[in-house]
């Protein structure tokens, strides 16, 4: 099975059963890099090179003026890489013939965003030292992979799941109409705060205590932190409804809790990777800007989200700020998963079809 990141293991861990790669998905795929130059961060911090990882899908389509038509962008969540889409509850169910995402119709672009993947990130020598990145960076270079990379200037759609959910929010506050269509699946779109941000501080502040951790200068792994992380990380991503009817009892919990972590340190995670990508979140906040959405916009979010608890109502408020807005809340199931149902889109792929199928707002 491909390996990945454990952070988004640890969230794949705890949807319970999850499929093994569909490495036909990957054999179809192209994958390369793009060196962006001169990337300046809006810290003020620089890097000569930025390397963003991107895989693709599927064959561009250019009108009479040579402009690309038919891209698509899917963005993956905190730990994730692009590649994530190839996994079967995704890709199975959108990317063959007459499904939503019909790689013979769609060019799909597939980015391992900032500090993930394949791209540039702490673990590749800089450390601690490396620029501390926020959301608005990873949008901007996605800007620049698609303008500057890919040649792409129009988006018909962005999905984005989880901390791509939140991408999406920020495409569309701004840089409005660059993408068709928005498809933000597991997010709120408001600051990081409550439960949310606890974890994520949680989970920091657990390697960071690690005396391993040195300051981020460890010579191994500083494992007792991590695996704290990784706990929280389960705890964040199980849906509590099949945690109990498959595991009802204490010994059963047990047996699932031992499986789950080690397919979630199995992943290997860098330990200063983790803590920029938790705190990359720290600035994110698109609510007061909502109203500059004005293109139709599928919100998914499910009801067994420990992450974006369905109860604080948010929402279903800020859907009404934008114009061509649908919001739908899965109901919580022991066929649900967590917050990771944003990947499972047997779920959800129907209402994909019908916001695909929405002419676009025009300019």
């Amino acid at each position: 099975m491909r390996k990945i990141p454990a952070l988004a293991a640890a969230l794949l861990a705890a949807t319970l059963t999850v499929p093994a790669t569909a490495e036909d998905w990957a054999a179809r795929a192209s994958e390369r890099d793009i060196v962006l130059k001169d990337f300046r961060f809006g810290s003020g911090e620089t890097l000569p090179e930025l390397k963003l990882r991107v895989t693709t899908l599927g064959t561009p389509r250019r009108d009479a003026s040579g402009e690309i038509t038919n891209a698509v962008m899917v963005l993956h969540g905190t730990g994730g890489t692009g590649k994530q889409f190839f996994r079967p509850q995704f890709a199975d169910e959108l990317y063959g013939p007459g499904q939503p995402l019909d790689i013979t119709r769609y060019y799909v672009i597939l980015p391992d965003n900032i500090g993930h993947g394949g791209s540039s990130k702490p673990s590749d020598g800089l450390r601690m030292g490396f620029p501390r990145y926020d959301y608005d960076d990873m949008v901007a270079a996605q800007h620049r992979l698609l303008t500057e990379g890919l040649g792409v200037k129009r988006l018909e759609l962005i999905l984005g799941t989880s901390m791509g959910c939140m991408h999406a929010f920020v495409w569309g506050t701004t840089r409005p109409g660059f993408a068709r269509r928005l498809a933000p699946f597991a997010c709120n779109a408001v600051e990081i705060a409550g439960r949310n941000r606890a974890w994520r501080r949680m989970s920091i502040e657990a390697i960071k205590a690690d005396p391993v951790w040195n300051g981020g200068n460890y010579a191994s792994p500083p494992e007792q932190g991590l695996r704290t992380a990784r706990y929280l990380t389960l705890i964040a991503g199980a849906n509590p409804v099949a945690l109990q009817a498959q595991h009802p009892t204490a010994a059963q919990a047990d047996a699932y809790l031992g499986s789950a972590y080690a397919a979630a340190a199995a992943g290997g995670a860098d330990a200063n990777d983790q803590i920029y990508q938790l705190d990359s979140s720290r600035s994110y906040n698109p609510a007061p800007l909502l109203a500059k959405i004005t293109v139709h916009t599928l919100w998914i979010n499910s009801a067994d989200d420990f992450i974006n608890p369905p109860e604080l109502g948010l929402a279903q408020k800020h859907t009404r700020q934008m114009p061509r807005a649908r919001f739908i809340l899965i109901p919580a199931s022991a066929e649900t998963k967590g917050h990771g149902t944003h990947t499972w889109a047997k779920f959800w792929k129907r209402d994909l079809a019908k916001l695909l199928a929405k002419p676009p707002v025009r300019d």
